[in-house]
């Protein structure tokens, strides 16, 4: 396989991963470009690479920013804006662990805290039911929100040296 034709198939299963991890597919196609583009691009050469409209490139830019996986650069000389994505492959991994942990599991958190205020006997059997599967739910999420927080601000090196003991 050519680079062309090993480019354009890690684009399209970048663009099929990303639509897993929470992003449409033509986001994940703009972040897979511009991680492995040399160098950054502006929204004209990514609209032509991939052939999308400018109001897709340019939403689809906005929402890869708002992620923290792409950043403007600035060119001395030129009035038009380029991108250029995060290629630490650990800090994309933190920034979407950490934006789906701030888009999902948090307001889910929020709601389950609230279904656990119900009025009643406690002691009624389908009060007793309800609230051992809310209490459930808050104990996972609250679980869940421990490891991601940690997750995301843990050092690659750390991480890869425990994972690696449990397995020695």
């Amino acid at each position: 396989m050519n680079l062309e034709e090993a480019k354009e198939q890690f684009i399209q299963t970048w663009g099929t991963l990303g639509t897993n991890w929470g992003i449409n597919r033509t986001m994940a196609q703009i972040h897979a470009l511009l991680m492995i583009a040399p160098e950054s691009l502006s929204t004209e050469e990514i609209m032509e690479e991939l052939n999308i409209s400018r109001g897709n490139t340019n939403m689809n830019i906005r929402e890869l920013i708002s992620w923290g996986l792409v950043h403007k650069e600035l060119k001395a000389g030129e009035r038009k804006e380029y991108f250029v994505a995060e290629k630490d492959i650990w800090e994309v991994a933190q920034c979407i662990v950490r934006e789906r942990k701030r888009r999902e599991l948090d307001p889910m958190r929020k709601a389950i805290e609230s279904l656990g205020q119900v009025e009643g006997d406690p002691k009624d059997p389908k009060i007793k039911a309800y609230l051992a599967v809310v209490h459930d739910i808050q104990g996972l999420s609250t679980m869940a929100d421990s490891v991601l927080s940690k997750f995301t601000v843990m050092d690659k090196n750390w991480f890869v040296k425990k994972i690696l003991k449990l397995f020695s």
